[in-house]
């Protein structure tokens, strides 16, 4: 015979509630009483100010009554074989088993109740007597996607979570199709549903301030259904958040350990009415990792899945924490396996970078665009943000016409101490790409051969990936010895390692792309990698990363599924707080949809027809720009143009003649690069092309200067950007996260990537609720 004690969530609050046992334990209510900043003791009994209505206050208090309860009985009986809580209960379950003390709980519930409070419209509506199937079909009908199934408390009795119209209009359905009885909870959000997820992932950065220690007592998770693992207390509160509450596969669970007896501790007694149903109609697969036939997600009608055996039935292990390569994290020094990518003209910013780096991530520095002088301003930024050995990375863009500035470059990256870097645009190696990756390289006295800097090489084409996978070529590093940029002993370990140890496949993205796709590049490069490892014998596997494309959970999880060791973002962060760019674009960005972006050509490699992706919707950049690569393929000089284009370009596109534009151009390059003037001078064609890319450099400024006041500028704002962003608006929309002001790089990342954990343990089986 085993005994189960457990704790109920929010809605069991009550004026009076902890009346026997407030007084008895006066210091743990003053210490509750000076973390929260009022008397715990006289909002529970008499409702004193602030009130048991606000969110922010109910938890803490229902909280503090729980928990002593919970001490005042066990002050007169045993332990019990088993804990669980609903919801917020939880955290009494785990504060009984020992994972924090008292008033580190306090501090939990009263941070997650100020998070959950700010999740903006919405609630929860319970629905008694009706079958999940039949309910999920009903709304599914009626095109209430918007509603998540938040707990499955028994056979017969859910609870919807949404925004308050949309449950206002489930309820009518329900009401009027005769399907059951619904009751509006007194909840002031949408808990336990994808409305939740900004709340979630801010929480959980919170939980990393904490030590939190494993149940001595096993205690039932809601996220799972089953008890807690070692290691995963943090994580699970994390989750909770946003997941439903399996309650009815708990209560399965404690019948099928054996659990005869069963207890609710504090006030309330709902769940032991639960306990009584659950045991006259358990859920039939109590312990499946999966919600199954046990848990539909309201929006799509139920489609049963083969339950696994409770002899095999294992803990959901798929955390955002697991997915992708342990040894990417490990050298990388982040929880996630998850980079937001660099952006050029410092979109992304030292702000980004730092805020990346205080989550336990990591960010690259955009400076393509930028003069040394601003790449070494955002270097030192980020240094005096993050203090000394702080891991960080910067963006080393290829410069192929002109290799003295990319020498120059890494030379500051060199003096600097910079380990990380993001290498883009290379279209083959470099000596400046070598002298960073080599440099401090060493064979150790155990013969292995080790680089003290990483590269991750963003490519798209195969056979830069063989390059970069390849170790460098002896000639070059011959070269680098003579010039006295490599020592021989530095050389020596060179030929031992590959250029880059990580490859990230970039697919269809922003910015330079060539529009590949994902699921042929992927396993393409994991086979180029695996024939790589077999030819040269590396003392450490290469790792294979996935970019382009990544705006929701979905997407995350696919390029685990293909093999991703980790996952690199750039679109969806241009759209945030930190991003280095003007509030009009941020504004712009947050209503795009995933049809609005185009291709136009890349200003800095215009005369090769390379290609950016850049956002369509409310600009004619893309137009334009294309406009002028068809005019520099067409003719051989600006005089040879015909005068109607000559003037549509003046007028609509530059505001300036091509006279104007060529004076402020041939002063830049005679400051800054003297041999393209020589070269315009002698060629018509080469001084067109200089002109018109003067133009890419002008929509750029007009973009991060944000002022659409200014004659012609929005339309010709040169923002690069794929479809991930809208993909990402469209799985915030309905959210605080539909507003870029509240959207951080962070959050962001352990939205995508907590979300992805949760699609591929088969927690949460679809993001897009849509029916589809």
């Amino acid at each position: 015979m085993a005994v189960a004690w457990v704790f109920a969530g929010q809605g069991a609050q009550r004026r009076g509630m902890g009346a026997d046992v407030l007084d008895r334990y006066p210091d743990l209510c003053r210490q509750a009483d000076e973390i929260l900043g009022y008397r715990v003791r006289e909002l529970c009994l008499t409702n004193a100010a602030p009130g048991l209505k606000d969110t922010r206050h109910v938890q803490p208090a229902l909280f503090v009554v729980n928990a002593l309860s919970y001490l005042d009985r066990r002050e007169r009986e045993p332990a019990p074989d088993f804990l669980a809580g609903h919801s917020l209960g939880e955290y009494d379950a785990l504060f009984a088993a020992g994972c924090f003390d008292f008033a580190t709980g306090v501090r939990l519930v009263q941070r997650r109740g100020e998070l959950m409070s700010q999740a903006g419209d919405g609630g929860m509506v319970a629905v008694v007597g009706v079958e999940p199937d039949r309910l999920a079909d009903l709304l599914h009908r009626e095109g209430l996607h918007e509603i998540d199934l938040a707990n499955r408390n028994s056979a017969r009795q859910v609870v919807l979570s949404g925004p308050d119209l949309a449950l206002q209009r489930a309820t009518e359905a329900i009401t009027a199709a005769g399907a059951g009885r619904c009751v509006k909870l007194r909840v002031s959000a949408p808990f336990h549903s994808r409305h939740m997820a900004p709340a979630a992932a801010q929480y959980r950065q919170f939980l990393t301030a904490f030590a939190l220690r494993d149940p001595q007592i096993p205690v039932i998770a809601n996220v799972t259904a089953l008890p807690y693992p070692a290691g995963g207390v943090g994580d699970l509160l994390g989750r909770q958040v946003d997941s439903p509450v399996r309650w009815w596969e708990s209560m399965s669970h404690l019948l099928a350990a054996g659990v005869t007896d069963l207890v609710e501790v504090g006030p309330g007694r709902v769940l032991a009415e639960l306990w009584n149903e659950a045991k006259a109609q358990p859920c039939p697969a109590p312990a499946t990792p999966a919600p199954a036939a046990c848990a539909p997600v309201i929006g799509a009608p139920a489609v049963p899945e083969p339950a696994e055996p409770a002899a095999t039935a294992r803990p959901g292990r798929i955390t955002a924490a697991a997915l992708g390569s342990a040894e990417f994290r490990a050298d990388y020094g982040v929880r996630r396996a998850y980079l937001a990518g660099s952006m050029f003209k410092g979109i992304a910013s030292p702000a980004l970078v730092i805020r990346m780096a205080k989550a336990g991530l990591m960010g690259f520095l955009g400076t393509g665009g930028l003069t040394l002088d601003e790449i070494d301003a955002g270097i030192r930024e980020i240094r005096a943000g993050l203090g000394a050995g702080a891991r960080f990375g910067v963006n080393l863009l290829a410069v192929p016409d002109d290799p003295a500035a990319e020498r120059e470059l890494v030379a500051l990256y060199l003096r600097h101490d910079v380990r990380h870097v993001e290498a883009a645009s290379f279209l083959q190696l470099t000596p400046a790409l070598l002298h960073f990756r080599y440099t401090g390289a060493a064979i150790g006295t155990d013969g292995v051969a080790r680089a003290a800097r990483h590269v991750v090489a963003k490519v798209s084409r195969p056979e830069v990936a063989a390059a970069f996978m390849a170790p460098p070529p002896a000639a070059m590093l011959d070269r680098l010895v003579a010039e006295g940029a490599l020592t021989a002993a530095e050389a020596a370990a060179a030929a031992l390692l590959p250029v880059a140890a990580d490859i990230c496949v970039e697919a269809d993205s922003g910015g330079h792309t060539d529009a590949g796709s994902p699921y042929a590049l992927m396993p393409a490069m994991g086979r180029l990698r695996d024939e790589a490892m077999r030819r040269h014998g590396y003392p450490a596997r290469i790792r294979i990363g996935a970019a382009g494309g990544i705006g929701a959970p979905e997407a995350a999880a696919a390029a685990f599924v293909l093999g991703a060791d980790f996952v690199v973002t750039g679109s969806v962060n241009q759209c945030t707080v930190e991003a280095g760019t003007s509030d009009a674009v941020k504004d712009l960005l947050a209503g795009l949809d995933v049809q609005d972006t185009a291709y136009a050509p890349a200003g800095d490699l215009f005369e090769l027809g390379a290609r950016v992706q850049v956002v369509r919707k409310g600009t004619l950049f893309p137009a334009r720009a294309n406009k002028l690569y068809q005019v520099y393929r067409q003719y051989d000089g600006l005089d040879d143009i015909d005068p109607e284009t000559r003037r549509t370009i003046e007028e609509r596109y530059f505001r300036r003649t091509f006279a104007e534009v060529w004076d402020e151009t041939r002063e830049y390059l005679r400051k800054h690069r003297p041999a393209d003037l020589d070269r315009a001078e002698r060629s018509p064609k080469a001084r067109m092309a200089l002109v018109f890319r003067w133009y890419f450099v002008h929509s750029t400024r007009l973009a991060l200067a944000g002022e659409p006041g200014v004659p012609g500028g929005t339309v010709n704002y040169q923002i690069h950007c794929g479809p991930a962003l809208g993909a990402f608006n469209r799985l915030v929309a309905g959210t605080p996260l539909h507003d870029w002001r509240q959207r951080h790089v962070d959050t962001i990342a352990d939205l995508l990537m907590d979300g992805a954990a949760q699609l591929l343990d088969g927690t949460l089986r679809t993001w897009s609720n849509s029916g589809e």
